[in-house]
C-alpha cells in the first residue's frame, strides 16, 4: 500500500515505511522475502533484509556480494559494522536488480549512516574489479552530486534568509523557512531535469525567495530588502463584466523587479538570467501547482504533501530534513564557512593571512561574472576587423558563417532545453550568445596572429573550412558551459569509459557539446591549443579544463569507432612507417612545435624530404605522399601522456623493479604504433594496465590485476568503468581481466614472449616530457603561505634572447631588504675576473675562491627569520648582480642553517667558471697557433 502521508508539513526525524510493492521484475512469490529460503545465511542478515523490504533475489544476490567481500576486504581498515556492510550489499543488489522499494533516506535510517558515510562505505567495498557495477557507480555519483548541490543551496538559503527577515517569533520564522525551502525543492524537482545544476537551481532559489519576501510584513524585513520591496507587490484581480462579477480571475503575480535585482546584487548573480528563470520556469511552476493567483503565503501542508509524492517517486533523499539537521544529511567533517569574507590584509608583516575557501555558489558566481567582464567589449556578431578578413578571401565566407552559427545555435538551444528543462530555452539562448561572442573574439585573434606569422591577409581556405568553424564555436561554448557548471562537484565526462552506454543526456559537461554538434573529437582536438594561446583572458582553471578535454580526447574519444583518426592511421600505414617515439631527453622539457589551428585544419600534410608538387604539377609516380601534421602532433602528445601515466602507475607498484619500466613502455609504444586497432572504442589506460601485467608475467614478477586496479583507482581523473567495462567484441563488454586474456594477450602474445628470451627486442626511446603549455599561473611553494614560484617570462635577460656570452650569468637578489649584503660577493667576483685577466698576460693562475661571506652584521640572526633569495641560473658563474627585490623566488634559505650551504655552492660555481674559462682560452690558443 502507498506510504502514509504526513499530517503536518514539519519534517520528522522518524521516517515512514516505504512502498511494500517491489519494483523487481521477478515473479510474485519473490516479491516478499521468505526466511525459510535463507537458512544458509546469517539470521541477522536475513532480519535486515526484511527491514529493508528486500525480495528473495535481492537477498541472494546481496549475500553473494558479501561472501566475495569477506574473502578479499581488509577488515582492519573497514570502520563499519557488519550490519552497515550488509546494508550496503543489499543496496547494491537492489540497484542492480531494480528492486529497491524504500527511499534512500529510509535506507540510511535503517543502517544508521549518513549520505557521505554510506557512499564512502560502498566505495571501500569495491575492492574487486566486479564488485560494484557501472550502473550502481553512476547512480551513486548522481546521488552524491545532487546531495552536494542541495547542501550548498541550503547553506546559502539559510544565510540569505537571516539577512532578509528578523521574525522574532521562532515558530513562525521556522514555518516561513520550511514553506519557502519546500516550495523550492518542489519547483526544482518538478521543472528542472538537471537537479544537480548548481547555477540554474540557485537562480530558481532566488525566485522563490522573491516570492516569499514580498509577502512578509514590511516591519520584519531588514535592509536593503525593506527598501527594495515596492508598494505594488501584488497584482490586483483583472476587471470583469458585471455578469461575471464575483468570478474574477487573478493574473500571476508580477515579479518585484527592484527586489529581484537586490537579491541578485547581493549574490553577484545575473539579473537578466534570473528574470528569464522567473518568467519562463517559476511562473510555469506556480501555475502547475495552483499558486499563480495566490496573494498570501502558500500553506505548508499543501507544499509538503506534493513534495512527499515527488520524493517517494524519485526514491532518493528527503531534502526537507536539512531543516531539522537530520543525521542522514549531515555533511562531512570539513565545514563550510558561514561567513564569506576576503582574506585579511597582512598589515604587521609577520602574520600571514590565510584565504577563506569560497563556497561553491560564490565560486560559480565569480567565474560567471569574470567571463561576462572579459566579453564586455565583444559582440555576438562579426566585428569590422573580421568582416575585413572575410572580404579579403577569394571566396567570401560571410554568409556561410552566418548560416552555420544560426543553425548550430538553434540545435544548441533545443538540446539545452531537452537536458535542463523545456522552460529553459531562454537560458540556453543566453549561453549560446556568450559562446558566440567568445567565438568571434578568438577567431579575430587567431587571424591577426596568422597574419603576423605568415604576412598574408587572404585566409580563404581556413575561413571556408566548416570543421574549423564548428570546432572553434564548440570550444567557445565548452568554455561557457564549464564556467557555469564549474568543477565543485562534477567530473563530467572525463572519467567516462569509452565504451559506456550509460551516457547521461542531462550532463552538460564535456563531451556533451561534441554530441550536440555531431563533431568528431579528433577535429575538436585540433583547435584547443590555438584557442588557449589566442585568448589571453582565459582563466587558469579554464585552461586546465581545456587541457583535460584534450587528454580525454587522446585517451578515448579520438578512438571511437567512426573517428577520422583511423582513416589517417590507415593512410599513414599504407604510405610509410608510423609515428616514432621521440628521442631520449630530460624530463620537463617543453614541447616545441609551430603548428597552429590553421596548419592542422588546412595543411593536413607536412613537407617530406622532397619538395612538394605545385597545384599545376601533379606528383610524380612513386613519390611518397606527405604526412598529416595533425596526426604527427597527436601522436607526439599521445606518447608523452601515455608515458607519464605509465610512470605514475609504475611508481605506485613497481619501484623495486625499475628495470621493467622501459620494457613496459616499449610494449605500450609498440601497441599504440602498430596495433592501434586495440584502441578502437577503448581507453588508453586499459592498454597501460594490460602492458604492465603482461611484462610482469613474463618477467616472473608477482603483480596481480587486483593490485593494479587498486592503485589505478587512486590516480587522479580516473573512473572505475575503465577497468570494469571494457569492449571485448562488438556489443560485448567485460572486465579488464577478460579483455587481457581474450584480446590483448592473444593479439600480442608473440611480442610479449620476446621479452622473456635471452635476446629481447630493442627498447623504445623514452619520449620527452614537457611542462604543460598551459601552466602560466604561479605555483605555491610547499610549506609557505605567501611565496610563489612563477615561470620566467621572456625578457631582455631571457636565455632565449641573450647572446652566448651574456648567457653565462647568475642573478642573486633578495625579496626584501637592501642589496648591500651582497656587495662583498660582487667585489670578490670582480677581483677574480681581474686575476683572470692578469693570468692571460702571463700571470699565475688564479686560485679558486674557497668561501664567500655575507656581510650580515648580525642583523636578524637572533630571531631566525627567513631570507628569500632568487637565483636565475643561465649558465656558469661569471658575475653576481645584486637586486633590491625579486619577483621570482627560487630558493628559501635560513640564515641559521642555509648560509654555509649557499656559500659553498657559490664557491663551487666560481671555481668551475674559472676552470672552464681557462680551458676555453687554451682551446682558442691551440686553434690560433696550430702545431706545425
Amino acid at each position: 500500500m502507498p506510504p502514509k502521508k504526513r499530517s503536518s508539513g514539519t519534517p520528522q526525524k522518524k521516517e515512514l515505511k516505504g512502498n511494500t510493492k517491489s519494483g523487481s521484475p521477478d515473479s510474485s512469490e519473490n516479491a516478499v522475502l521468505s526466511p525459510e529460503r535463507h537458512k544458509d545465511k546469517e539470521p541477522e542478515f536475513v532480519s535486515l533484509s526484511e527491514e529493508l523490504q528486500a525480495t528473495n533475489p535481492i537477498c541472494d544476490h546481496a549475500w553473494r556480494i558479501w561472501e566475495r567481500e569477506i574473502r578479499s576486504m581488509d577488515k582492519a581498515n573497514m570502520p563499519y559494522s557488519n550490519r552497515q556492510q550488509w546494508g550496503a550489499c543489499l543496496f547494491v543488489a537492489g540497484m542492480e536488480l531494480d528492486g529497491l522499494s524504500l527511499t534512500f533516506t529510509q535506507f540510511l535510517k535503517v543502517v544508521g549512516l549518513s549520505v557521505k558515510q554510506f557512499i564512502s562505505l560502498v566505495r571501500k567495498m569495491d575492492v574487486n574489479v566486479d564488485t560494484i557495477s557501472p550502473k550502481v557507480n553512476i547512480a551513486l555519483k548522481r546521488l552524491e552530486n545532487k546531495y552536494d548541490v542541495t547542501l550548498a543551496l541550503y547553506q546559502r538559503f539559510v544565510k540569505t534568509c537571516e539577512k532578509i527577515s528578523a521574525e522574532p517569533d521562532k515558530a513562525k520564522r521556522t514555518e516561513l523557512w520550511e514553506s519557502s525551502w519546500t516550495m523550492f525543492l518542489l519547483a526544482k524537482g518538478t521543472f528542472l531535469q538537471m537537479e544537480d545544476d548548481l547555477v540554474i537551481a540557485f537562480q530558481l532559489l532566488l525566485c522563490v525567495l522573491e516570492f516569499f519576501t514580498k509577502r512578509f510584513a514590511p516591519s520584519l524585513l531588514l535592509s536593503p530588502y525593506k527598501s527594495a520591496v515596492s508598494s505594488s507587490t501584488l497584482s490586483p484581480p483583472t476587471r470583469t463584466s458585471r455578469r461575471n462579477q464575483g468570478k474574477a480571475k487573478t493574473r500571476p503575480p508580477e515579479m518585484d523587479v527592484q527586489l529581484l535585482e537586490t537579491l541578485c546584487k547581493e549574490s553577484d548573480c545575473s539579473v537578466d538570467e534570473v528574470k528569464n528563470v522567473y518568467q519562463m520556469t517559476f511562473c510555469a511552476f506556480l501555475d502547475s501547482v495552483g499558486l499563480s493567483g495566490l496573494q498570501g503565503l502558500p500553506p505548508l501542508e499543501t507544499l509538503s504533501k506534493q513534495y512527499e509524492e515527488l520524493y517517494h517517486k524519485n526514491k532518493d533523499f528527503d531534502a526537507r530534513l536539512f531543516l531539522v539537521d537530520d543525521e542522514t544529511l549531515s555533511p562531512s567533517k570539513t565545514k563550510v564557512s558561514k561567513v564569506e569574507m576576503t582574506p585579511r590584509k597582512n598589515l604587521s608583516g609577520d602574520d600571514v593571512a590565510i584565504p577563506v575557501p569560497q563556497t561553491p555558489i560564490r565560486a560559480a558566481m565569480n567565474s560567471i561574472h569574470q567571463l561576462r567582464v572579459d566579453l564586455t567589449s565583444a559582440s555576438d556578431q562579426p566585428s569590422s576587423n573580421l568582416l575585413a578578413y572575410y572580404k579579403n578571401c577569394t571566396v567570401d565566407p560571410s554568409e556561410e558563417i552566418r548560416k552555420r552559427v544560426e543553425e548550430l545555435g538553434q540545435v544548441f538551444v533545443e538540446r539545452f532545453a531537452q537536458a535542463v528543462g523545456q522552460h529553459c530555452e531562454g537560458l540556453g539562448r543566453k549561453r549560446f550568445n556568450l559562446g558566440a561572442q567568445l567565438y568571434y573574439k578568438v577567431m579575430e585573434s587567431m587571424l591577426k596572429s596568422e597574419e603576423k606569422r605568415l604576412s598574408v591577409q587572404n585566409f580563404s581556405k581556413l575561413l571556408n573550412n566548416a570543421a574549423f568553424h564548428t570546432s572553434l564555436l564548440a570550444c567557445a561554448l565548452e568554455v561557457v558551459m564549464a564556467t557555469y557548471v564549474g568543477n565543485s562537484f562534477k567530473s563530467g565526462g572525463f572519467g567516462r569509459s569509452s565504451g559506456s552506454s550509460d551516457s547521461v543526456e542531462t550532463d552538460l559537461c564535456f563531451p556533451w557539446i561534441l554530441d550536440v554538434f555531431q563533431l568528431p573529437a579528433f577535429d575538436f582536438y585540433k583547435v584547443i591549443e590555438s584557442f588557449i594561446k589566442a585568448e589571453p583572458t582565459l582563466k587558469h582553471d579554464m585552461m586546465k579544463h581545456l587541457e583535460q578535454c584534450e587528454h580525454v580526447i587522446m585517451e578515448s574519444l579520438a578512438w571511437k569507432m567512426d573517428s577520422p583518426l583511423f582513416d589517417l592511421l590507415k593512410q599513414s600505414r599504407e604510405e610509410g612507417p608510423g609515428e616514432q617515439a621521440e628521442p631520449p631527453a630530460t624530463l620537463n622539457q617543453p614541447l616545441h612545435h609551430n603548428h597552429t589551428a590553421a596548419d592542422l585544419y588546412l595543411s593536413p600534410v607536412r613537407p617530406s624530404r622532397q619538395p612538394p608538387a605545385t597545384e599545376s604539377e601533379p606528383p610524380a609516380p612513386g613519390t611518397k605522399a606527405l604526412r598529416s601534421n595533425s596526426l604527427s602532433l597527436f601522436y607526439k602528445k599521445l606518447y608523452r601522456m601515455a608515458y607519464l601515466r605509465l610512470k605514475t602507475l609504475f611508481s605506485h607498484l613497481l619501484t623495486s623493479h625499475p628495470e621493467l619500466e622501459p620494457i613496459i613502455w616499449t610494449l605500450l609504444q609498440h601497441t599504440l604504433q602498430n596495433e592501434y586497432e586495440l584502441m578502437r572504442d577503448r581507453h588508453l589506460d586499459q592498454l597501460i594496465m594490460s602492458a604492465m601485467y603482461a611484462i610482469c608475467k613474463v618477467k616472473n614478477v608477482d603483480l596481480r590485476f587486483k593490485t593494479i586496479v587498486t592503485a589505478y583507482k587512486e590516480m587522479p581523473n580516473t573512473n572505475q568503468e575503465t577497468f570494469k567495462r571494457v569492449l571485448i567484441r562488438e556489443g560485448q563488454y567485460d572486465s579488464i581481466i577478460v579483455f587481457y586474456n581474450l584480446v590483448f594477450m592473444q593479439k600480442l602474445k608473440t611480442n610479449i614472449l620476446q621479452y622473456s628470451s635471452p635476446r629481447p627486442p630493442p627498447l623504445s626511446p623514452i619520449p620527452r616530457i614537457p611542462c604543460s603549455p598551459y601552466k602560466n599561473s604561479p605555483l605555491r611553494v610547499p610549506g609557505s603561505n605567501n611565496v610563489y614560484v612563477s615561470p620566467l617570462k621572456s625578457s631582455r635577460v631571457s636565455p632565449v634572447v641573450m647572446t652566448p656570452r651574456s648567457r653565462i650569468l647568475i642573478s642573486i637578489g633578495e625579496s626584501f631588504g637592501s642589496a648591500d649584503r651582497f656587495q662583498k660577493i660582487n667585489e670578490m667576483v670582480s677581483s677574480t675576473d681581474w686575476s683572470l685577466k692578469r693570468s692571460l698576460d702571463g700571470g699565475s693562475a688564479p686560485k679558486p675562491l674557497k668561501r664567500l661571506r655575507f656581510d650580515m652584521d648580525g642583523q636578524d640572526e637572533a630571531d631566525g627569520r627567513w631570507d628569500l633569495c632568487s637565483v636565475y641560473l643561465f649558465g656558469y658563474l661569471s658575475k653576481f648582480e645584486c637586486s633590491e627585490s625579486s619577483k621570482n623566488v627560487f630558493f628559501i634559505i635560513s640564515k641559521s642553517s642555509g648560509e654555509s650551504t649557499l656559500i659553498q655552492k657559490l664557491a663551487e660555481m666560481s671555481s668551475t667558471r674559472t676552470r672552464m674559462q681557462e680551458q676555453k682560452l687554451k682551446e682558442e690558443s691551440v686553434k690560433e697557433h696550430p702545431e706545425p
